[in-house]
């Protein structure tokens, strides 16, 4: 398997486990009176080719902005996610009729329902986990 593809393939089930574990938390732990002892998680399969794209566009932040200081990386990255989702919302919804993660009315902070500005601290903790693991299996990992 080349090394992209392992990329590739990585980044998706990491993405799809981050999201499901997030979603099993945020959901019962935001909505006291629909909590579920079950901690039920969910993501979308349309997800799939959005976190295919971090081996590829990451490694071009690494190029542009990996010598500044950690915060401004952070603040970097959930700025490029943001921009991300809000172009891949505004994709499906316009192919399918719907985007699977509606924030419409879940928030005073979202942007036409495709991106949700009070989760940028989570963005920008991502950003970093994935830095760290793409830098890691970038050196690792042979051609």
């Amino acid at each position: 398997m080349s090394k992209k593809l392992f990329l590739i393939i990585f980044f998706i089930c990491l993405g799809f486990t981050t999201e499901v574990f997030f979603t099993a938390i945020y959901d019962n732990a935001l909505d006291w009176n629909d909590r579920s002892i079950r901690l039920e998680g969910y993501t979308f399969l349309w997800m799939a080719p959005i976190y295919a794209l971090i081996p590829i566009l990451f490694p071009i932040g690494f190029k542009l902005f990996g010598h500044m200081h950690l915060i401004v990386r952070a603040f970097l990255y959930m700025v490029g996610i943001f921009i991300i989702e809000f172009i891949a919302g505004f994709i499906l919804e316009t192919i399918t009729g719907y985007c699977p993660w509606d924030y419409t009315g879940k928030s005073n902070y979202e942007i036409m329902g495709y991106i949700r500005l009070d989760f940028f601290a989570c963005w920008m903790v991502f950003g970093i986990v994935v830095e760290k693991f793409l830098k890691y299996l970038m050196e690792k990992i042979k051609d």
